[in-house]
């Protein structure tokens, strides 16, 4: 049994936006993403904006997955989502939001406060 097959899984994911583009992605997030998510049974464990740091062009995020199957299934059916995809090509319409996306799968420790 490997740690992506113990407990649960947390996804960290960074997106560098568009130079100017921070705010219409944060929107997209608070006004219709959530709201789709939702819908898939997504679940959020927290959206963070830099202050400090490398860039304060970044949307950083974790969302909490219970294994890698419930993960691929949830997450392949929101990225399918014709609501998804309209959105996503609408909120495009002046260009892109996103220059990159960084994503990382995590594992609790065993001192974690987070299990």
């Amino acid at each position: 049994m490997t740690q992506l097959d113990k407990g649960m899984i947390y996804e960290l994911r960074i997106y560098q936006s568009m130079p100017g583009r921070l705010p219409a992605l944060v929107s997209r997030f608070q006004n219709h993403t959530l709201r789709i998510w939702e819908k898939h049974g997504i679940r959020q464990a927290g959206f963070w904006t830099t202050l400090i740091g490398e860039s304060n062009q970044q949307l950083t995020y974790m969302l909490a997955w219970d294994s890698m199957a419930e993960r691929e299934e949830r997450w392949s059916a929101f990225l399918t989502d014709p609501e998804w995809i309209a959105i996503s090509k609408e909120s495009e319409k002046d260009g892109p939001l996103v220059q990159n996306i960084s994503n990382k799968l995590l594992a609790p420790t065993a001192f974690s406060s987070v299990k």
